[in-house]
């Protein structure tokens, strides 16, 4: 396993020390690393790898990191995808560090033999485009046919290959029917099953696991020092292994959010109105127009966690403290296909608030009121 060598300062300077392309280190997939590896040993490294699993594991960093390493080894041969070993000791790692020359290229998108395609950020509305261009898409084609700059390999990332709509994922399939010699493309995607079959079944599929409960508490601890430490092991807890997303809860406010919306629940089968509203109006204010998603998506993220517990006839463990109290109440006033019911009922009204503008505050009230039916 690679370790942090040397702790990221608090806020931006550390997100960006998390940044898959300037991360030089690897925590919680050894066995992904592993099965790399063992691929490029063999001398018949395949031309396209899918790699999936939730998002804010690793997917990305682990593409770069990859990416970063076959760059930085001699030209391939003559074979179709190179001769990966040349006659050389198998490796055992593909650390590249941050002082060499492959490295510095990449974080600052300066390699001339690696492409990478992503969303882009949407000035107007402060946030990243819903899907990735298909005119950048259609840029892979003619960048990996082309004369190695370098004499070695070309790499292409696609992060967030998911975000591709039709026409960008028929221009990948046709790269993927006939690859080119000494190409390597690389799709990080977070619901590798909702691509196209005939994609999924030209790569090589690699899907990573979330991280451990105690990899996101360290990692948390080394990167974004200013959480503090006994917010750590719940943020890593309402993240499910990821440490992008405990970041991210971190940044908005998530944790204190989550606190306060099963403090409501906790009054179940009735909730005070008074707070509901206050807490509808702290959602809506015009200044902190994330925090209406956040809420929201916990919320769903609670009731789908809930059921799934039912449904397994345990609790998992707790968030906050008094979790396990209020779904053993739940639970008792009603089964679990009423609590789906329920759940698909508040995704659906969450989902219909934003296509249709509805007011927000309003539909966060109809959400608790739902709940406070179903537990009545």
């Amino acid at each position: 396993m690679s370790k942090a060598r040397t702790p990221a300062p608090a806020g931006p300077a550390a997100d960006e020390a998390l940044a898959p392309r300037r991360n030089p280190d690897l925590v919680g997939h050894d066995e992904a690393e592993r099965l790399l590896l063992e691929a490029w040993n063999s001398g018949r490294l395949p031309h396209a790898w899918l790699i999936g699993g939730t998002p804010g594991i690793g997917k990305a960093t682990l593409a770069f990191r990859f990416a970063r390493f076959v760059l930085a080894q001699e030209p391939p041969g003559d074979s179709l995808f190179g001769d990966s070993l040349g006659g050389a000791a198998p490796v055992t790692s593909l650390h590249i560090g941050p002082n060499h020359p492959v490295f510095r290229r990449v974080a600052s998108g300066g390699h001339a033999d690696m492409l990478t395609i992503e969303r882009q950020r949407d000035e107007k509305k402060g946030r990243l485009k819903r899907d990735i261009a298909v005119d950048d898409v259609r840029k892979i084609g003619p960048f990996l046919r082309r004369t190695s700059a370098e004499g070695g390999w070309r790499v292409a990332v696609i992060d967030g290959a998911d975000r591709m709509n039709l026409s960008g994922l028929n221009a990948i399939l046709k790269i993927l029917e006939e690859p080119p010699p000494g190409a390597l493309l690389l799709l990080v995607s977070d619901n590798p099953g909702g691509m196209l079959p005939t994609i999924r079944s030209r790569c090589r599929k690699l899907t990573l696991k979330p991280l451990a409960e105690d990899t996101v508490i360290d990692l948390l601890g080394q990167h974004r020092p200013d959480i503090a430490a006994d917010d750590r092991p719940a943020l890593a807890r309402l993240s499910e292994g990821s440490v992008g997303r405990a970041i991210d809860l971190a940044d908005a406010g998530g944790l204190a959010l989550y606190r306060e919306m099963i403090g409501l629940l906790s009054d179940l089968p009735r909730i005070d109105i008074v707070a509901a509203h206050a807490f509808g109006d702290k959602l809506t204010r015009r200044q902190d127009d994330g925090m209406f998603e956040t809420a929201t998506e916990l919320l769903v993220w609670w009731l789908a966690r809930f059921a799934r517990s039912l449904a397994r006839g345990s609790w998992p463990a707790e968030v906050v403290p008094g979790e396990a109290a209020l779904m053993t109440r739940l639970a008792n006033a009603r089964g679990l296909e009423r609590w789906v019911e329920v759940w698909e009922k508040v995704q659906r009204l969450f989902a219909r608030a934003e296509s249709a503008n509805l007011d927000r505050k309003q539909v966060v009230l109809n959400a608790l009121s739902a709940l406070e039916t179903a537990a009545a």
